[in-house]
């Protein structure tokens, strides 16, 4: 492992001595897995507003809502020498390419534009590296959310978005009676591990659930609240329907779109689909937070690689003065369904859904129940993000008992970790 950190860190080096693309007012390749609806409006949003400033942007996106398949073609990348100019990346990956060498700090941005003074001090440190800024975060995504069709809730007499797990189950079970599908799912790992944490969420609560997933306690992962996690995420797997392998996330939007079933659990990113294809909020379709009185924090990046030439060094510090701007962060949150990582951006023109998560992120990092993402990369390495969506799948496809899982789960964290 040591030797291919070295080997990525020299490839690293070797890229910043590739020649540049000529280009006068800055030259960006973007490297993103913003493919869908509403993902792919509002990365449009900052393509023509980077155009729009003279600069040339030449897109790589890469299909997969989880990036798993970005992040496969990005190491690809960078050790050929040939790295993309900047790359939605989060979390600890972040960290983990800048202790490779292989990152530009954009701090003479940051500085004059004072990002220190806008940003949620947690989201800020996870943008730096040594004390300089590294990537610029584009949004702030909550992940613990009900999406529900209300028309489809009409027909079992269902007005009130449910509480608690127990609410939730209840609920369904008048869906499933009805021969309706409770809760459309995409069947792959990310997915699979975005039902576990609001699970966790909602059986342990937040501190549970930072003890469990980001910690990774092993009292915590060998719990009899992780065993009742699995038992209520068995009872999800009852929820889905029989074609849910393999389908993309935004598919199972569509499901609830088309009342074909009533509930999907998802991060907001879910939201810009129902916006692209013109639903209203609070008619069309509702949002509630799941169980569990916290705030799952998902934020969208782009991280700056090592390239060279003035043009792609430009269009670098060019693309983020951009995204960290009022009217950008604006712009492209009411696309994308999340919003703004800026605190100091006014949400008259945002949707219910959008204040009410502001609202609530305000409210999670006054009482500390604001925690990070383990399925969307804001908690653990990705070695140990790999464990979880592994057992979790397994576990989700399979007939293992509760108690098996946790075991296995435990387990496996531990070898991560070593």
């Amino acid at each position: 492992m040591t030797k291919f950190r070295n080997f990525l860190a020299a490839t690293a080096v070797a890229a910043f001595a590739l020649p540049g693309i000529a280009n006068a007012d800055g030259t960006v390749e973007v490297l993103h897995w913003w493919t869908s609806g509403g993902e792919a409006k509002a990365v449009g949003e900052l393509k023509n507003a980077f155009e729009a400033d003279g600069g040339k942007w030449i897109d790589s996106p890469i299909a997969g809502g989880g990036g798993d398949a970005a992040m496969t073609a990005l190491r690809a990348r960078v050790v050929s020498g040939n790295p993309p100019t900047a790359v939605q990346l989060k979390g600890p990956g972040i960290q983990e390419w800048a202790e490779l060498g292989a990152l530009n700090d954009v701090q003479d941005v940051a500085t004059s534009e004072n990002w220190d003074g806008v940003l949620p001090p947690a989201l800020a440190e996870i943008m730096k590296y040594d004390g300089k800024y590294v990537a610029a975060p584009v949004n702030i995504h909550r992940v613990d959310w009900f999406w529900a069709n209300p028309e489809v809730l009409a027909k079992v007499g269902v007005t009130d978005m449910p509480q608690t797990w127990d609410e939730f189950n209840a609920i369904a079970d008048k869906l499933q009676a009805a021969g309706i599908t409770p809760l459309a799912h995409g069947g792959q790992p990310w997915q699979d591990a975005t039902l576990f944490e609001n699970v966790v969420l909602g059986i342990g609560g937040p501190e549970f659930f930072l003890k469990a997933l980001v910690e990774l306690d092993q009292d915590a992962l060998t719990s009899d609240t992780m065993i009742k996690s699995f038992d209520q995420l068995r009872k999800l797997r009852g929820y889905v329907d029989a074609n849910f392998s393999g389908r993309d996330w935004n598919l199972a939007t569509a499901m609830v779109m088309r009342g074909e079933a009533g509930f999907q659990i998802m991060g907001d990113w879910a939201k810009g689909e129902f916006l692209a294809a013109g639903k209203v909020p609070g008619k069309d379709f509702v949002c509630a937070a799941t169980p569990g009185k916290g705030f799952v924090l998902n934020s969208d990046s782009f991280t700056f690689f090592k390239v060279s030439g003035d043009d792609r060094v430009k269009g670098q510090k060019k693309l983020a003065s951009l995204i960290m701007s009022p009217g950008f962060q604006e712009t492209f949150n009411l696309a994308k369904g999340s919003i703004p990582a800026r605190t100091d951006v006014a949400l008259d023109k945002f949707d219910d859904c959008a204040k009410k998560s502001h609202e609530d992120l305000l409210a999670a990092i006054e009482s500390n129940s604001l925690v990070p993402s383990m399925a969307h990369e804001m908690a653990v390495p990705r070695s140990v993000r790999g464990e979880f969506m592994d057992l979790v799948t397994n576990f989700f496809n399979s007939d293992m008992s509760s108690e098996d899982a946790v075991k296995t789960l435990a387990a496996a964290i531990k070898r991560a970790q070593q």
